[in-house]
């Protein structure tokens, strides 16, 4: 099949989990045999590559604000996909989904991954949620099929909007890092450090840990890896607050897999979305987690982490920093449980296989005539 997808800001992965969902699936589609093309915002990635383990790349321009950058490339992204023999097109984030009628025009299936409630997010204003509520409700009535990664939102959009969705999780491998250059570089211990990583925006609440840290009594290092664009001032406040937290920025590649196998444990304090990347990542690299108790959050980990009240903020999370610091046991007995269950519930070549028959069920419908959709089971 050729595929392509579309609303990401490109690859290779610099930025969200939606960018390492269209890298890992992409890449293991081209193992497959698959043609599989990914669309680029010309301003975010300035390499001037044309491939990218076995990817076609295309470079398109969009409009580099807060609000219009998504939409904008994805519109350019549409109308060059108008005119390529695509199979399939993923679009990915629901903001997009007024779009996706534009691949349709030709014939293309489209499948949208909504990922979490977007219009929950803190940093968008009046205008911007309404848009985002709405394009929900074109996220289930405008592609072929819509793909939630976790239960919690495939119940959400059944309840609210009484559409079926296809539950496909999200993958976490994470392979191991022989490396200690990063290590070195940031004056880390292997093993003594709490690690947070994620957009510093207000709704992933890096300030739970980074309050909670401050009142902790630990030899135990604290790092805070991310930033986010817009975002200045909350992230100034972070850091005057952190006075003893490390703030690394930016961290990709082989440098995040260091981070990710060497740390203590992963606090993910998140309190929107679906599955949280990093979540699933930290548990496929063993680490023991700890996590914001929302439901997407606590269905990822299962027995297999512990969760603080995200109501109760820093005070709880803290709680739970005290608890694991003073037995490492039990910080050993989390790491065993975390990779067991990312192994068997958060693979990349099983999302990859789940992706496929979605896929295959889609490209063998007839393509003229009306809408047709792809429910869970797979039927119309």
């Amino acid at each position: 099949m050729r595929i392509a997808f579309i609303g990401t800001r490109g690859i290779p992965a610099r930025y969200s989990g939606f960018e390492t969902f269209a890298e890992e699936l992409g890449a293991r589609l081209v193992d497959r045999g698959h043609e599989v093309t990914v669309y680029c915002r010309r301003h975010h990635c300035e390499e001037l590559r044309s491939m990218h383990r076995g990817m076609r790349l295309v470079r398109v321009p969009g409009i580099a604000t807060k609000h219009l950058d998504t939409i904008s490339h994805t519109f350019v992204s549409c109308l060059h996909a108008l005119f390529q023999p695509y199979d399939i097109v993923v679009m990915c984030i629901s903001g997009n989904s007024p779009l996706a009628f534009i691949p349709r025009l030709r014939g293309t299936r489209v499948v949208m991954n909504v990922d979490g409630s977007d219009w929950r997010r803190k940093k968008w204003g009046r205008l911007a949620r309404a848009y985002i509520k709405m394009s929900e409700w074109f996220s289930i009535h405008l592609p072929n099929a819509t793909v939630t990664d976790s239960q919690v939102m495939r119940r959400y959009y059944l309840e609210r909007y009484g559409a079926e969705t296809v539950c496909i999780s999200y993958g976490g491998d994470m392979p191991p890092s022989t490396d200690d250059s990063t290590l070195k570089r940031l004056g880390l211990r292997p093993h003594e450090y709490f690690l947070l990583v994620g957009r510093l925006v207000p709704e992933n609440c890096a300030h739970h840990l980074v309050d909670a840290y401050e009142a902790l009594e630990t030899d135990l290092q604290c790092v805070v890896v991310g930033d986010a664009p817009y975002q200045e001032a909350y992230i100034a406040d972070l850091k005057r607050r952190g006075a003893n937290v490390l703030f690394t920025g930016y961290l990709f590649g082989e440098a995040y897999r260091e981070l990710m196998h060497n740390a203590y444990a992963v606090v993910v304090c998140s309190e929107v979305g679906g599955t949280h990347p990093v979540l699933v990542e930290a548990m496929a690299a063993g680490n023991c987690v700890v996590v914001n108790d929302t439901p997407a959050n606590l269905e990822v980990v299962g027995e297999a982490g512990l969760s603080y009240s995200g109501e109760r903020g820093a005070e709880a999370l803290g709680e739970a920093l005290r608890k694991i610091q003073s037995d490492r046991s039990e910080v050993d007995r989390y790491r065993v449980l975390a990779v067991k269950r990312a192994r068997s519930q958060y693979c990349w070549d099983s999302v990859t296989d789940e992706y496929e028959r979605l896929f295959g069920r889609l490209s063998s419908r007839p393509r003229p005539g009306a809408v047709t959709r792809v429910g869970i089971d797979g039927h119309r």
